[in-house]
């Protein structure tokens, strides 16, 4: 029985992880740094929640939780310890690919500028570049995979052109950071929280309005009436909280405060299959 119970949560998260595999893809970051972060997440909270008598839990009973080596929880924690939580990306092959079209003198120009490379061939080739900083993936799925992202071009029927030094995102980098932190973490921590058993009666409001009917051509009109409305209601929220951080504004005591935040989205998918996550 408990192994169905953790089996559904998996899967419960597995529909959570899609949108978030997707974005990390997009940003050229591929499991590795995702699991590299995912370890420390574990880590941190195992360390500083799970202890006895107020002390930091011992690295045995944390690899006990986690499901990772003594060796590897020490690591992180001496990681954490340090002030280096953040994470040293190691590089994907196709981000490798593309720096090193950039670096090694053998797929450059003689001005020193990334060359256009033919797609067969020994040496100073696409397929020679990718055997060397490219892993184990075939060059025709490297290629395949560096025109969806647009890293690069054909020329012609043999040769490639590269046009960008990374596949990540920069110009979206603080509209995702902000989403992150004022949408996705309050909204995950509000569920943590209310399904804390510890938490006694101290309920958070978490609230979302659903339907599984609404047709393709009412969708625009769905979509423009709640963004008003959203916006309206994210308005009157944004007066309250204003109202009472001026309340105070002659207190001395400045370290009283508290981050309080209401969240507000909207989201819409096609069912796959006749199958949905609600």
């Amino acid at each position: 029985m408990q192994d169905q119970i953790q089996r559904q949560i998996l899967d419960t998260f597995l529909v959570l992880l899609k949108p978030i595999a997707r974005i990390l893809l997009r940003c050229g970051i591929g499991f590795r740094e995702f699991s590299e972060i995912s370890k420390t997440a574990f880590v941190d909270v195992a360390t500083a929640e799970y202890g006895l008598r107020g002390r930091p839990t011992n690295i045995s009973r944390v690899a006990v939780m986690t499901g990772l080596t003594r060796k590897e929880v020490r690591r992180i924690r001496d990681k954490i310890e340090k002030g280096e939580q953040s994470l040293v990306v190691k590089t994907t092959p196709l981000c490798e690919v593309l720096h090193r079209w950039h670096s090694d003198s053998e797929f450059l120009d003689r001005s020193g500028n990334p060359a256009e490379l033919p797609f067969v061939g020994d040496g100073g080739s696409f397929t020679s570049l990718v055997k060397r900083y490219g892993g184990d993936i075939p060059p025709g799925a490297m290629r395949t995979e560096l025109l969806r992202v647009g890293a690069v071009e054909r020329v012609d029927a043999e040769r490639i052109r590269v046009l960008k030094r990374s596949v990540s995102p920069a110009e979206d980098l603080e509209r995702l950071t902000v989403s992150i932190v004022h949408g996705a973490y309050p909204l995950m921590k509000a569920i943590e929280h209310n399904l804390n058993p510890d938490r006694a009666d101290d309920t958070w409001p978490q609230i979302t309005a659903f339907t599984q009917s609404v047709r393709d051509a009412d969708i625009p009109r769905i979509r423009r009436i709640s963004t008003k409305r959203l916006t309206e209601m994210s308005e009157s929220f944004d007066d309250l909280f204003m109202a009472y951080e001026t309340l105070h504004d002659s207190d001395e005591d400045s370290e009283d405060g508290n981050l309080v935040a209401v969240g507000f989205f909207y989201f819409e998918e096609k069912e796959s299959g006749g199958k949905s996550i609600w």
